[in-house]
């Protein structure tokens, strides 16, 4: 099993474990540090939602720093497997809700609405152009989108990167809609 470290909030210091799984990419400690940086350190009441949860990094980080809601989505077994023991290995917390399931299905049929969205999609698959249509429902109108992709992106529907950075291969994007 690989580990990743949930690095700020009530969570901090705790050890996420997931398996090894193609196109699995936990978003480093660094890049998880510089987006929440760009968000504020807590996300008090926000509702996120992290379509390609994987490791879970995002969506834990998210509920460590006080999310009122954290939706995770995934569709391998093994990996959701790990999620939810790793929800477990945190006493289950009740703003934490995971899903098996496809994240464009999903993200089409949800009726809930969300101020964050967490993106990072297996890479060469299409899955950010796939979504793009499907996302202004899922969002409230000052929602922001998080973005990870093998390229840089400038916009996605109506909103706009306003920060970006680059990690190795990873590009990482914050988008909004202008006011």
């Amino acid at each position: 099993m690989n580990t990743v470290r949930i690095i700020g909030g009530s969570f901090r210091r705790r050890l996420l474990k997931f398996p090894d799984s193609e196109a699995l990419r936990p978003t480093p400690d660094r890049v998880r540090e510089t987006l929440f940086n760009w968000l504020g350190q807590t996300l008090d009441g926000q509702h996120c939602l992290d379509l390609f949860a994987g490791s879970g990094a995002l969506g834990f980080e998210a509920a460590s720093r006080g999310a009122a809601r954290v939706v995770m989505v995934e569709k391998a077994p093994r990996v959701l497997a790990a999620l939810r023991e790793n929800h477990a290995l945190l006493q289950k917390p009740p703003t934490v809700e995971i899903i098996a399931g496809d994240a464009l299905e999903y993200a089409a049929s949800s009726q809930a609405k969300f101020d964050l969205v967490f993106l990072d999609p297996p890479y060469q698959s299409g899955w950010i152009g796939r979504l793009e249509s499907v996302l202004p429902a899922l969002l409230n109108a000052d929602a922001a989108i998080y973005v990870e992709a093998e390229h840089e992106i400038a916009s996605l529907g109506d909103w706009r990167t306003v920060r970006r950075g680059k990690a190795g291969e990873v590009h990482f994007h914050l988008l909004r809609r202008p006011a």
